[in-house]
């Protein structure tokens, strides 16, 4: 694909299967609109810690409105992706990334979510190469996200995948990891 100097492309994604590191394996695809009801189940899935730890405040009920603002948005502004198992009533998100693009339209944000009883097997970093890969992809030159100083493994995943890492100097209970989008393979280590 050929974007022009400073803009980015949409978002696209191509779904995969992925195995764990644990042997177990996921379903890797696109969210969308119709993804509403599964990831308001994920949601109620993740524990206190696991929700202040991706959204940075205690959060006891999703924003409904806002899921659909951002879900509609997709692919045009940004991708979100799940990784999925079978479960009783079709699927069960287990663990979800997204990216946002930023106004600049060079740079886009990163957020991700496991399911605690998913974490420490690898889902972390098959989530994070998927999206860097798609922001690689539509031209984005640099990915950034925003992490709690607490959230060792997140910053020891970043670490791995070639973020720098820095304080924000607004917050200083949170850590900025930002990656150089045009630099290939730095995800590799």
């Amino acid at each position: 694909m050929t974007v022009a100097p400073g803009h980015a492309a949409a978002f696209a994604f191509e779904e995969r299967d992925a195995r764990l590191r644990d042997g177990r394996r996921v379903h890797v695809r696109p969210l969308g609109p119709a993804d509403e009801d599964e990831l308001l189940q994920a949601f109620h899935r993740l524990g206190a810690e696991a929700r202040y730890m991706r959204f940075m405040v205690a959060v006891r009920t999703p924003n409904v409105e806002r899921l659909r603002e951002v879900l509609a948005s997709f692919p045009q502004k940004g991708l979100a992706i799940a990784a999925t198992v079978p479960a009783g009533d079709g699927i069960d998100i287990v663990g979800a990334a997204s990216c946002m693009k930023l106004p600049d339209e060079r740079s886009c944000e990163f957020a991700i979510t496991i399911v605690p009883d998913w974490g420490g097997a690898g889902l972390g970093r098959v989530l994070m190469e998927s999206i860097i890969g798609a922001a690689r992809a539509c031209g984005a030159e640099q990915m950034r996200g925003y992490i709690l100083s607490q959230n060792a493994p997140m910053l020891r995943l970043a670490q791995r995948l070639g973020f720098a890492t820095r304080r924000d100097p607004d917050d200083p209970s949170v850590k900025i990891a930002t990656l150089d989008l045009r630099v290939a393979g730095a995800e590799r280590r």
